[in-house]
C-alpha cells in the first residue's frame, strides 16, 4: 500500500506541469539579459566611435574654411569640435587640429598645432603614415584634425575596462592654407 501510495504521488507529480514556466524563465532570463546588456554596449560604443571621427572631421573642416584664425576663433572650434561627443563626456575627448605644410621635396612640417585636453603636435617634421603617404604633394598644405575618447562601457567596464577611440582626418584648405593667430603656416 505504501509502495503503491508513492509511486501514485511520484506519478502525479511528474504529469504536474505548474512551475515549469519559472524554471524555464529562470534557466533563459540570465542569458538574455547578458545579450540585452551587450547589444546596448555594443551600440553605446559604436555611437561613441562615431562621434570621434565626427569631431575630427569638423575640426579639420571648420579651420580649412578660414585664412586667418584668431585665438578666439579656435576657441570656437575646439568647442564646435567638442559639441559633437554630447551626450558624452566631452571631458574626455582630446582634440587637436594642426597645419601641415609639404615643401617641392614632399617633406612635411606642422607649422602650427592647438588642442584641447591634449598634447600640441611639435613645430618642425611630420611623418605620414604608410596608410597616408599619398597624401604628401609637393608644394600643397593640409589640416590634420585628430579626436581621441576613453569611453568606459557602463555595464562591461569589468571585463573591458577603458577603450581609447581615436580618428583622424585630413583635408586640403579651401582657399589658403590658415594662419594661426600670429603664427602663419605658409
Amino acid at each position: 500500500m505504501l509502495k503503491r501510495s508513492l509511486i501514485g504521488r511520484l506519478t502525479r507529480l511528474a504529469r504536474d506541469r505548474r512551475g515549469v514556466s519559472a524554471v524555464e524563465f529562470a534557466l533563459i532570463a540570465p542569458m538574455m539579459i547578458t545579450l540585452y546588456l551587450g547589444v546596448v554596449e555594443i551600440s553605446e560604443g559604436v555611437t561613441a566611435d562615431r562621434k570621434v571621427s565626427i569631431a575630427a572631421a569638423a575640426v579639420a573642416n571648420l579651420a580649412t574654411q578660414a585664412t586667418a584664425i584668431t585665438a578666439s576663433e579656435m576657441t570656437d572650434i575646439l568647442d564646435a569640435a567638442s559639441a559633437v561627443i554630447k551626450p558624452f563626456d566631452a571631458s574626455k575627448l582630446k582634440i587637436t587640429v594642426s597645419c601641415i605644410a609639404i615643401d617641392a621635396n614632399k617633406s612635411a612640417k606642422v607649422k602650427w598645432s592647438v588642442t584641447r585636453n591634449g598634447t600640441a603636435r611639435s613645430v618642425g617634421t611630420y611623418t605620414f603614415d604608410a596608410a597616408n603617404a599619398a597624401l604628401a604633394v609637393a608644394n600643397s598644405y593640409l589640416l590634420l584634425g585628430e579626436a581621441s575618447y576613453t569611453y568606459t562601457p557602463t555595464v562591461g567596464h569589468t571585463i573591458t575596462g577603458s577603450i581609447t577611440l581615436n580618428d583622424k582626418m585630413f583635408m586640403s584648405p579651401r582657399i589658403s592654407a590658415p594662419s594661426y593667430a600670429s603664427t602663419a603656416c605658409t
